[in-house]
């Protein structure tokens, strides 16, 4: 008889979204809740009429803006199955932030615009998957609205990504004229009856057999011509579906519907949750650890300031790898070298927590930050194990932070510090001048209208940002080096990190290759942590 460690694991699903902006990422965030009973009516991110925003979109710059610009983390139970969402920002200037989620997730949904196809942002954060090697779902959205042909999306998803698309379902008609789905496994047609609410509540459907007499009570003669037409196509010409196949991310199971009338949003998530993998084992520097692993074990992916404005807290998200976790047990800090208390476990629905008494692996939990957690931190249970490292990205925009009043400098300092530890910004100090005037860096640059944002409204302080002369920056790594020397060279500027690294800005893609030819004793890396890893090992 299986455990309960292992009934817990089995039934987990954890997985993120990844999409270009303006795919419907955020509504199909919206209506997986929806139809997981986590909230009874949806928002919309964009839609005038609609009166509510999306429950993944809590930040009010957010709801300003219509646009998701941090990773939220979303839990609810679905027929047996405890399934964590993590929604991530899907403009590219936020790109880091979801990146780093991927570290926590065991799958991925990659939702594609039916009419534009595969866009760029979606090409990099595919590429992050492969990377990772987690697998890949494809949900084709909007065929609400009029787009390519479905077999052209699927060429497209092989010519431009490298890998072959099975469609778990096929769509039966487009545009105003998109009338379901029929699932390719059953041979049922659901037919799906418009409600004219914008989607905010679950649609009507109505479920047949293609084989059926009663099919012709739902599609006409042309619709279910051309369905078994297309049908036959993809039986003949298309692959043989293999879970193997899945999971080492040379197939993606490929879904159809439209996420803002709620067509084929259930399929899909019953499909989904059959096929997606439960919690996998996670890279330690000793070898892999298993979910099955009786002891606990975690890792810190994502930490949030300010979620409840009103008492300015700090959640350190924790994805849970092995074992058991218990309300008020205590961990080895890996980083630290001792033990702490983990403290106010909480679940999330975007800001609204709940508190709770245990977690299992693939569960996220948000941990009580009074100050002593970063991104990519192991914790573990009654040993010192240390998780691959979350990924640290060099920044590509950089400024000079002034406070406008000198009166809140102190605010504004402490704001820069947490969103730094928060892995919204990245903040560099000026050689020999501390955090007088200190550099702030950016993978994107509409982060830096986010940190302006938050520092005035959750901070107090109002600052002003100069903008800099430099697209790159590396951690540099060489017992010659001299930042004063170094700088006289022209067209870059040595300063700082957090942990009192050096790190060379620099103008331009020449200013680094000149660089790199005249001083090949020096090491430049684009990831701090590889830095880490070569201090600590002495070579």
């Amino acid at each position: 008889m299986a455990s309960e460690l292992d009934q817990e694991v089995a039934r987990r699903r954890t997985f993120a979204i990844i999409s270009h902006p303006d795919a419907g990422k955020t509504t199909l965030t919206e209506k997986l809740l929806l139809y997981g009973g986590a909230i009874h009516l949806a928002g919309s991110v964009k839609a005038r009429r609609a009166s509510r925003h999306a429950t993944s979109d809590w930040m009010e710059l957010e709801k300003e803006r219509g646009i998701s610009v941090t990773s939220s983390v979303l839990q609810f139970p679905y027929r047996g199955h405890a399934v964590n969402l993590l929604d991530t920002p899907g403009h590219q200037d936020f790109s880091e932030d979801t990146y780093r989620t991927l570290a926590a997730a065991d799958s991925a949904v990659m939702l594609i615009d039916a009419a534009k196809g595969v866009e760029p942002q979606t090409k990099k954060l595919f590429k992050v998957c492969r990377m990772r090697g987690i697998p890949i779902f494809t949900f084709v959205n909007k065929l609400d609205r009029w787009g390519r042909a479905p077999l052209e999306l699927m060429d497209e998803l092989e010519q431009v990504l490298g890998i072959r698309a099975y469609p778990m379902n096929w769509p039966i008609g487009m545009g105003p004229e998109f009338r379901g789905v029929y699932d390719r496994q059953s041979k049922v047609v659901h037919v799906f009856a418009a409600e004219g609410r914008h989607g905010e509540s679950e649609v009507a459907e109505h479920s047949v057999s293609i084989d059926s007499p009663d099919i012709h009570s739902v599609l006409n003669e042309r619709e279910l011509a051309t369905l078994k037409e297309e049908i036959e196509l993809l039986d003949i010409g298309g692959d043989e579906f293999t879970r193997e196949k899945v999971e080492q991310g040379q197939l993606t199971p490929m879904f159809f519907g439209s996420a803002m009338t709620n067509f084929g949003v259930r399929p899909f998530l019953d499909h989904f949750l059959e096929l997606a993998p439960a919690p996998t084992s996670r890279l330690t520097k000793a070898g892999p650890r298993e979910p099955t692993h009786p002891k606990f074990a975690g890792f810190v992916f994502k930490i949030q300031a300010n979620m409840d404005p009103s008492h300015r807290d700090r959640i350190a998200f924790m994805r849970v790898v092995s074992g058991r976790y218990t309300k008020g047990m205590s961990a080895f800090h890996s980083r630290l070298g001792k033990e702490v208390r983990l403290a106010k476990p909480s679940q999330f629905l975007a800001a609204e927590r709940t508190a709770i008494e245990d977690a299992w692996p693939g569960d996220v939990i948000g941990l009580f930050d009074p100050g002593m957690f970063r991104i990519g931190d192991t914790l573990c249970e009654g040993e010192d194990l240390l998780f691959d490292s979350v990924p640290r990205f060099s920044p590509e925009y950089f400024a000079i932070v002034r406070s406008k009043d000198p009166l809140r400098r102190k605010q504004m300092e402490k704001g820069l510090e947490q969103l730094s530890e928060e892995g919204t910004v990245q903040i560099f100090q000026q050689l020999g001048m501390g955090m007088k005037d200190p550099i702030v860096g950016v993978v994107g640059a509409l982060q830096f209208e986010v940190l302006q944002y938050r520092v005035e409204h959750e901070y107090g302080a109002r600052i002003m940002l100069d903008r800099l002369p430099f697209s790159h920056a590396r951690w540099v790594v060489g017992p010659d080096f001299d930042p004063k020397k170094f700088d006289w060279e022209g067209n870059r500027q040595t300063v700082q990190d957090r942990d009192g690294l050096p790190l060379v800005l620099f103008r331009d893609d020449w200013a680094l290759q000149h660089a790199e030819e005249k001083h090949p004793e020096l090491k430049f890396l684009s990831a701090a942590p590889m830095l880490r890893l070569l201090e600590n090992t002495g070579s």
